[in-house]
């Protein structure tokens, strides 16, 4: 994303990352999601409409990648409970720490347990929410057109919950199980 204003005819999910990277580079404190889902809005308010539009779909498609009961489950356990709205936001957050991080935790959730700032969390009671995020390409065509994104600008289809993680959240044995790194962290 070095040059914002490059003429790009869509946006795949490598661009979005290349995004969410440079904004993350360019605010003080990459930990703040508030401050990257603004630097990341004004990245993306630069490029043309079409690729803002494309974005949102991006967007879209990665909440629905992450949308799983493991990570659900480490939600739950991260922020001491998690609402269906709860885990989008969570899911947010998630968007704002790259792709990185994003991807480890799609393949394991328990691999959240290794960050600094979930490390400090589990002692400071901070949750892990970013609403802001989900809006990143609506605010980003709204602040470069003036006006809304378009009301098809993207789809989303959630898949199937996995029947194998569809147990109580509150049962901290099987929590211990299924996600030891944090449950341990969390004393659950």
């Amino acid at each position: 994303m070095s040059d914002p204003s490059a003429k790009l005819p869509d946006v795949d999910s490598n661009t979005f990352w290349t995004l969410i990277a440079d904004a993350r580079a360019g605010v003080p404190d990459p930990a703040d999601c508030c401050a990257v889902v603004e630097r990341a809005t004004t990245l993306l308010a630069a490029l043309p409409p079409a690729s803002i539009v494309a974005a949102q779909q991006v967007l879209w498609d990665l909440m629905a990648d992450s949308y799983r009961h493991p990570l659900w489950a480490a939600a739950y356990v991260m922020n001491g409970g998690c609402s269906d709205d709860g885990f989008d936001y969570f899911r947010g957050w998630l968007l704002t720490q790259g792709a990185e991080v994003y991807q480890a935790a799609v393949a394991d959730p328990d691999s959240l347990a290794s960050l600094e700032v979930v490390q400090a969390a589990a002692e400071s009671g901070v949750e892990f929410e970013c609403e802001a995020a989900l809006s990143v390409a609506w605010d980003a065509h709204l602040l470069a057109t003036g006006m809304k994104l378009p009301e098809d600008a993207f789809t989303i289809r959630y898949p199937e919950l996995d029947p194998d993680w569809d147990f109580d959240f509150d049962d901290g044995e099987e929590l211990a199980a299924r996600l030891p790194r944090l449950a341990a962290l969390y004393e659950v």
